[in-house]
């Protein structure tokens, strides 16, 4: 059953393994704190079906699960193959754009309509997360290609393309992604990630819709998964709410030996930015069809959580795999047995930007140290807008952070946070009484008892609902 000292959270794909309410409900017992729509394989209707089971479970039982809409981006894809079509090294074959067709020769439909104008001679091409490598030859930069193969292979209908040398003109934001997220933001999802994010430019476009179709602000996940990316994260950090490092595409856009150095990198940014980080992709792959995790894949999650990620998060292992309860058991044990290491650092510098969030952002740092030098038991923190979870969260401090927030459209969207754990609270009649109150619910939970000290953050006036202007230590009596 799940552990409510659990501080590092798990992200569960959702698909077919766990699509009932039964099912889900296992899972969310086990420890899964946000659910992943993957929507390059989703429908409309089935996905507003799960969403209602998910809020309904979180209701009745009282979880607070969040709700992760994945956008596909600009995923290219070969077209339907008549049968499996084999392809020796050195065979020359072509790629068409414009209207789709099933290949029944050495011809091959591609989705991208600007691929011929795009590719130069001698880049590569990828297929079936680099199963496949061909190298351009020929383009008449409209819409054929000519290209190569430079291994054995076997070309398969629909499988994805990844062009790790080529400057592509497709939007991060298709025309299926904004339909999509259009859904999304009418279902009140509590993130939204972006795939193949590329510069800033891209998060712009996407919030811009969130802004249009939204009342309430939904925060931005950049799935970080192109060699461009990575040299534009300094940038795109600062516009968006959270990070992905998705190993999967990247690990075909770039060099393999390359990712867990840039994992690392892209973790550290996170921290300093003070965002939550998600590690992605093949995390416990070898159980969608065993019991036991390989030793390699226990060592993968457990040096993302020492890295320092805010969540590790599985696709295949819950969406399709065989084992989604084992799987998240077993994850949940290497959380518990490394998060608490000596071995986890995150970056030191305190707030030193005098922007209209230095005072909040100075007092949740001081929290943070506070309470690991008087071992504290908790950091309790009242919020409207989440901001102070989200900083204390990234200073990792060894207490529990309890969120207490009347604003019911946050209190969800936290649970990809790091040691966080939100409840519901709208009393805030004076700061005595409310962190009497707040105390009285931490200690009903469980998370403190008599003697110990916690901390507590609010803003005075408390009924003015303001940025948090005051530190508080007590002991519980």
């Amino acid at each position: 059953m799940r552990n409510k000292n659990k501080k590092t959270k798990i992200v569960a794909t959702l698909g077919p393994s766990i699509n009932s309410k039964s099912k889900l409900k296992k899972v969310l017992d086990e420890g899964v704190n946000v659910l992943r729509i993957n929507f390059s394989h989703a429908n409309h209707n089935d996905v507003k079906d799960t969403i209602n089971l998910i809020r309904e479970l979180n209701s009745t039982y009282n979880y607070n699960a969040a709700i992760l809409a994945d956008l596909q981006g600009p995923k290219i894809r070969i077209g339907r193959v008549k049968v499996d079509y084999a392809v020796k090294k050195g065979d020359i074959i072509s790629f068409k754009t414009g209207d789709k067709f099933i290949a029944d020769k050495n011809e091959f439909y591609m989705s991208y309509s600007n691929f011929a104008n795009d590719v130069q001679v001698g880049e590569k091409i990828l297929i079936d997360d680099g199963k496949l490598i061909f190298e351009v030859t020929k383009t008449n930069q409209k819409n054929i290609v000519h290209a190569k193969a430079l291994i054995d292979g076997v070309i398969r209908s629909n499988k994805g393309v990844n062009l790790p040398n080529t400057l592509i003109s497709l939007p991060a934001l298709t025309n299926k992604d904004k339909e999509d997220a259009i859904f999304a933001i009418s279902q009140k999802v509590d993130w939204i990630a972006l795939s193949f994010v590329r510069n800033a430019k891209d998060l712009k476009d996407l919030n811009d819709l969130i802004n249009q179709y939204s009342d309430v602000k939904i925060p931005v996940i950049a799935k970080i998964e192109k060699p461009e990316a990575v040299l534009a994260i300094d940038d795109i950090t600062q516009n968006c709410d959270g990070l992905m490092v998705a190993r999967g595409d990247l690990g075909v856009e770039v060099p393999c030996e390359q990712v867990p150095l840039i994992q690392k990198k892209l973790v550290h940014k996170a921290k300093k930015c003070r965002i939550p980080v998600i590690i992605a992709t093949q995390m416990m792959e070898s159980m969608m069809d065993s019991l036991t995790p390989s030793r390699a894949e226990v060592n993968d999650v457990a040096n993302s959580i020492i890295d320092g990620a805010d969540a590790v998060m599985l696709s295949g292992e819950t969406s399709v795999g065989k084992y989604p309860v084992e799987v998240i058991k077993q994850i949940s044990k290497i959380i518990d047995s490394v998060e608490y290491s000596s071995l986890i650092k995150v970056p030191e510098n305190p707030p030193t930007i005098k922007t209209n969030r230095y005072i909040t952002k100075a007092i949740c740092y001081h929290a943070s140290h506070m309470a690991d030098e008087i071992n504290a038991k908790a950091i309790m923190t009242l919020t409207n807008s989440g901001y102070t979870a989200f900083q204390i969260s990234a200073w990792r401090p060894h207490s529990n952070i309890l969120v207490f927030t009347s604003n019911k459209r946050i209190l969800n969207r936290l649970s990809l946070l790091w040691g966080v754990k939100a409840f519901y609270y709208n009393k805030f009649s004076s700061t005595d009484i409310t962190i009497e109150e707040i105390t009285e619910i931490a200690t009903t939970e469980g998370y403190i008892s008599k003697g110990d000290f916690t901390i507590s953050l609010a803003a005075m006036p408390i009924k003015a609902k303001g940025m948090v202007n005051t530190l508080r230590v007590n002991q519980v009596t």
